[in-house]
C-alpha cells in the first residue's frame, strides 16, 4: 500500500488472512464472512482506492459493506473519515475527500471527488466526528498507533479471544462501536451484525442464535433491554457485556451485574472519550460491587491523575478535580478544516474535563462535568448532580443551564412545580432560578447519548410554542397512531408501509422543506433536528407522482368509461414496490406481525363500508366480510358482496398472505437475503405461470381480472424494480417487464383500453427503475403530495358523490356536468376524509401527551402548556 496504515495494525489485509476460515462477519441472513473471504474482498475494494494519499469519507452504517470500506480505505494508504449519512454532506463540504463511500439508490458506490491538494499527514488514520450524529462539531484526528494500542488494551482487559463474538448494535462512526469492531479484529474473534435495532421484534431471538459471547451498549441501551425483556431470557453464550457512553445509574449497574453474575457472566463499566480513541477506564467485575457508580481504573498502558484548576496534582482521597488521562491512544488532536488533516500529533495527555475524585483504593468515580457547570448567585452547580439528585427519587430529567438559569427536561407524571422544588432543595438555589418542563421522550444522538445541545436550543427558545405544534415528533406520532414513537424510532422500525409513506412524505415536505434521500431509515430525533431548508424545484419520489396520477386516472375512468384504465394496474404495481422498500424486512425476519399490522388503517375504513353497505341491504355481505368477493362466487346484486370496485382491498390483503406464506419458509428468506433480486425474478415466473394457468384451470369469466392470479405478477414486477440495484438488473427487468406489457397488451388485447393500459404499464416500470426521484415546481409538489397521501381514501370514497351524494342532482345536470362534478366531487371527497383523520388523530395525539382535555363543554380546547411551569 501507499503510505501504509493497515502495515501498523492488527487488521491488514495480511493479518486477516492468516486467520483463514475462521468467521469475521456474521450477518442476520445467517451469512458468514470468514477472515479469509474478508481479506480477499477488502484487498479487491483497496484496489479500486490505489494513488496518492487522501481521504476517504464512509457514511458508515452497520453492515459488512461498510466494514469493508473501512478496512479497505486503510489498506489503500489513505485517512478515513467516518461519519452518519446526516452528517456526510457537510463533513464532505469541510475535508474536501478524495473519495466517498456510500449507500446510494440501493447499493454501495464509491465516488471519485475533487479532493485536495493538502495530504493527510502520514500517521493519521481515522477521522472521527464529537458531535454525534449533526456533523457539524470538531472531528478527532486518530492515528494508527491511537487504534492499535486501543484494540490491544481492551481485548487484553475483557480477555478477547477468537473463539468470542460480538454482537455489534453501535454505529461504526461511533468511537464506541468502532472500537468493537476494531478490538474483536485484532485477535481473529467475529462480530454478528444484526441489522436490526433491540426494540425490532426478534432481536433476543436472533441474539440468542447468533452465539455471541459479547454485547455491548450506552446507557440508552439497557433502558431497551429492560423494554424487550432481556432478563427474562437465556443467552448460554453470553460471556460478558459492556456499557460505557455515559453514566448508567447505579441501580442498572447493580441489576445487570447481579443478574449476570447468578448465570456465569460478567458486567464491565468502562469510560472513555473519542478523544481517546475510545475506552480510557474500567471497572473490574470483581470489584463492581459497592462501586456501581464508578468508572474503576486505567486501561493497561494508560494512567490517570486528577488535577486542580491550574494543573497541580490532586492526590488526596475523595477530593474533586479534573480528570486527566495519559497513554498511547490519546489523540493527534483536533480537525475543523482540511489543512488540520496535515498536522501531526499535538498531545501527549487529555484533560478530559470531567471533575473525578478517587477512592482510598485507588478507583476513579465521575461526578460532574467541569463545562455542565452554572454559577448562579455565588454558587456552582453541578448539572449532572441534579440529574442524580432526581434519579434518586425515580425522576428521569436532563439539566441544562447557564449562570441566569436551570432548566430540568424530565420525563414522567410528576407535577412541574415539585420538581422545580426538590431541585430548589438540591442546588440552594430559589424558583426564580430554576425552571422544569414536561418532555415525552428525551432526545438522543446516534450514539444514544443525550443530545443536551437540542435542550440548550430548546431552553433558548424558552418554550414559547405550545407542545402540540407541528413538528417531526408529532407527525410521526399523528401518522402511527396509537402506537408510541420514541425518538430512536425510524419510520422503517416503525413496520411504516407504502401509504403512511406518502402521508408522512407530505408531512416532512412542509416542515423541513427537502425531504432528504433515505430519510425512512433515519431516527426521528435526527429528522426532527434537520433545519428547514427552501428549494424552489424540490425532488418528488417518482412513485408518489404514480401514484398521484394512478388515483386520477381511476377516479376519471370509473366515471366516464373512457379508454384509459391503466390506473388500478399501476396500483397494483406500486403496492409490491412498497411492499419491498417498507416490509422486506419484516418479511425475511418471518415477523407476520409486522408485515400484517399496517393492514388496520386499510380494513378499518373498508369493514366500515362494508357495515354501512350491510345496513342499507339489511343483508351481510359475507364474501366481502371474509375478503374473498373477488374470486367470482358473489355478486352485488345479490348483496352477498360489496361492489366490485373494492376489489383491490380484498386482492391487496390477499397478496400480502401469500407473501406471509412464502417468507414463512426459512428457504425463502435465505434466498432473498442472498440473492434478492434473483429470488424476486424467480416469483415473477411463478406468478406469470400462475396468470396464465388461471383461465385453464379456473373459468370465472370476466371476473378473473379482479383475482390475485391474474394481478399477482403486476405486484411482483414493482417488488422485484424496488431490489433492482445494478444497471444489468434494472435493464434485464425493464427489458422483461416490457416483453411482458407488450404481449398482454397487444396479444391478448380484447379492446383499446387493454392496449392502452398495458403500454402504460412499461413506462411507470421505467420511471420507478431509472428516474426514482424527479424535480418539480413547488405547486406541483403542493398538488401531488396530497393526491397521493389521500390516495386510498379517494379510491374508496369516490363512488360515493355520482351513487349517493349527487343522485337527487342528477336530472337537473347534464351528463357532462354531473360526470364533472362526480370527478371533482369523488377527489375532494376522499381528501376532506383524509384531512379529517389526520385532525382527528392529531388531536387524540394531543390528548394522549395532556395537551387538550378529552371532553370540555365545548369540545377540544386550544392548546396548553402543562410542562412548563
Amino acid at each position: 500500500m501507499g503510505a501504509g496504515n493497515s502495515s501498523n495494525l492488527p487488521f491488514g489485509v495480511a493479518n486477516l488472512a492468516a486467520h483463514g476460515e475462521r468467521p469475521a462477519l456474521v450477518l442476520a441472513d445467517g451469512r458468514t464472512v470468514r477472515y479469509r473471504e474478508l481479506a480477499e474482498r477488502v484487498a479487491r475494494q483497496a484496489s479500486l482506492w490505489r494513488g496518492r494519499r487522501g481521504l476517504v469519507m464512509l457514511e458508515a452504517d452497520l453492515s459488512e459493506h461498510a466494514v469493508i470500506g473501512y478496512l479497505a480505505a486503510l489498506e489503500a494508504g489513505h485517512a478515513v473519515a467516518l461519519h452518519g449519512r446526516c452528517g456526510a454532506e457537510a463533513a464532505c463540504g469541510i475535508f474536501k475527500p478524495e473519495y466517498r463511500y456510500r449507500l446510494f439508490d440501493g447499493r454501495w458506490r464509491a465516488e471519485r471527488l475533487e479532493g485536495s491538494d493538502i495530504a493527510p499527514h502520514p500517521d493519521l488514520a481515522v477521522l472521527l466526528s464529537t458531535s454525534g450524529s449533526t456533523g457539524h462539531g470538531k472531528s478527532v484526528r486518530l492515528s494508527a498507533a491511537n487504534i492499535q494500542s486501543n484494540a490491544r488494551a481492551i481485548a487484553e482487559y475483557l480477555g478477547l479471544t477468537a473463539e468470542d463474538r460480538a454482537c455489534l448494535i453501535l454505529p461504526l462512526h461511533y468511537s464506541y462501536g468502532l472500537s468493537v469492531l476494531n478490538a474483536h479484529l485484532a485477535v481473529g474473534a467475529s462480530v454478528f451484525l444484526p441489522g436490526r435495532s433491540i426494540l425490532d421484534e426478534g432481536f433476543l431471538e436472533l441474539l440468542a442464535e447468533s452465539g455471541s459471547t459479547n454485547l455491548s451498549g450506552v446507557p440508552y441501551s439497557y433502558e431497551l433491554l429492560e423494554k424487550v425483556g432481556f432478563r427474562k431470557r437465556s443467552f448460554p453464550c453470553l460471556r460478558f457485556m459492556t456499557v460505557a457512553g455515559g453514566r448508567l445509574a447505579p441501580e442498572t449497574v447493580r441489576l445487570y451485574h447481579q443478574h449476570l453474575s447468578a448465570h456465569g457472566a460478567s458486567l464491565f463499566v468502562m469510560y472513555g472519550q473519542t478523544e481517546a480513541t475510545a475506552r480510557i477506564a474500567f471497572m473490574p467485575p470483581d470489584r463492581l460491587e459497592g462501586r456501581e457508580d464508578g468508572i474503576g481504573v486505567a486501561i493497561p498502558g494508560g494512567r490517570l491523575t486528577i488535577e486542580d484548576e491550574d494543573g497541580r496534582l490532586i492526590s488526596g482521597v475523595d477530593q474533586p478535580g479534573e480528570l486527566v488521562y495519559r497513554g498511547p491512544n490519546v489523540m493527534m488532536g483536533y480537525a475543523q478544516s482540511r489543512d488540520d488533516l496535515a498536522r501531526g500529533a499535538e498531545l501527549d495527555e487529555l484533560r478530559t474535563g470531567d471533575l473525578a475524585v478517587r477512592d482510598v483504593n485507588g478507583f476513579f468515580r465521575i461526578v460532574g462535568r467541569t463545562k455542565r457547570i452554572s454559577k448562579i448567585a455565588g454558587l456552582r452547580i453541578g448539572h449532572d448532580s441534579l440529574e442524580a439528585a432526581l434519579e434518586r427519587l425515580g425522576i428521569v430529567a436532563a439539566v441544562v443551564g447557564n449562570d441566569a438559569e436551570i432548566h430540568a427536561y424530565y420525563m414522567g407524571k410528576r407535577d412541574a412545580g415539585e420538581v422545580r422544588r426538590l431541585l430548589v432543595a438540591a442546588s440552594g438555589l430559589t424558583l426564580l432560578q430554576i425552571r422544569a418542563s414536561r418532555i415525552d421522550a428525551l432526545p438522543r444522538l446516534a450514539s444514544g447519548k443525550i443530545d443536551y445541545q437540542a435542550l440548550r436550543e430548546r431552553m433558548g427558545r424558552k418554550d414559547t410554542g405550545p407542545p402540540g405544534q407541528e413538528g417531526v415528533q408529532t407527525l410521526f406520532e399523528q401518522i402511527f397512531y396509537p402506537a408510541r414513537v420514541r425518538p430512536d424510532d425510524s419510520f422503517l422500525s416503525l413496520g411504516g408501509d407504502s401509504l403512511r409513506f406518502v402521508q408522512l412524505s407530505l408531512g416532512l415536505e412542509k416542515i423541513l422543506g427537502i425531504v432528504p434521500e433515505t430519510w425512512e431509515r433515519m431516527p426521528v430525533s435526527v429528522l426532527a433536528a434537520m433545519d428547514h431548508r427552501e428549494s424552489k424545484r424540490p425532488q418528488v419520489g417518482i412513485d408518489l407522482v404514480i401514484r398521484a396520477l394512478a388515483i386520477s386516472l381511476v377516479v376519471l375512468h370509473h366515471e366516464t368509461l373512457w379508454p384509459i384504465p391503466g390506473g388500478a394496474a399501476a396500483m397494483v404495481i406500486l403496492a409490491g414496490f412498497g411492499l419491498a422498500r417498507f416490509q422486506s424486512g419484516a418479511l425475511l425476519s418471518g415477523s407476520l406481525g409486522r408485515l400484517l399490522r399496517p393492514l388496520a388503517q386499510i380494513l378499518v375504513p373498508y369493514y366500515l363500508i362494508v357495515a354501512a353497505y350491510a345496513v342499507a341491504w339489511g343483508q351481510v355481505p359475507w364474501a366481502s366480510v371474509f375478503l374473498v368477493g373477488n374470486f367470482g362466487f358473489a355478486d352485488p346484486g345479490r348483496h352477498s358482496m360489496v361492489p366490485y370496485l373494492y376489489w383491490f382491498v380484498e386482492a391487496y390483503c390477499q397478496m400480502l398472505l401469500v407473501f406471509a406464506a412464502l417468507f414463512a419458509v426459512p428457504a425463502v428468506r435465505r434466498s432473498a437475503a442472498s440473492r434478492p433480486f434473483a429470488t424476486g425474478m424467480t416469483l415473477l415466473a411463478a406468478a406469470l405461470a400462475a396468470r396464465f394457468a388461471l383461465p385453464l384451470l379456473w373459468d370465472i369469466g370476466n371476473r378473473q381480472i379482479f383475482t390475485l392470479p391474474w394481478n399477482l405478477y403486476l405486484a411482483v414486477i414493482g417488488w422485484c424494480a424496488a431490489l433492482a440495484e445494478t444497471w444489468r438488473q434494472r435493464s434485464a427487468l425493464m427489458l422483461a417487464g416490457a416483453a411482458i406489457f407488450l404481449y398482454f397488451g397487444f396479444y391478448e388485447a380484447v379492446w383499446i383500453g387493454t392496449t392502452i393500459k398495458f403500454v402504460m404499464q412499461i413506462f411507470v416500470l421505467a420511471a420507478l427503475l431509472f428516474m426514482p426521484r424527479i424535480r418539480l415546481p413547488r405547486w406541483a409538489v403542493q398538488l401531488t403530495l396530497p393526491l397521493s397521501a389521500a390516495g386510498f381514501h379517494i379510491y374508496i370514497l369516490h363512488r360515493f358523490v355520482p351513487e349517493l351524494l349527487l343522485t337527487p342532482a342528477q336530472p337537473i345536470l347534464s351528463p357532462t356536468a354531473f360526470s364533472l362534478c362526480s370527478i371533482v366531487g369523488g377527489v375532494l371527497l376522499g381528501l376532506a376524509v383524509w384531512s379529517g383523520q389526520r385532525h382527528l388523530f392529531r388531536w387524540l395525539v394531543g390528548v394522549r401527551r395532556g395537551m387538550y382535555p378529552l371532553v370540555s363543554a365545548g369540545g377540544p380546547t386550544a392548546p396548553r402548556v402543562l410542562s412548563d411551569a
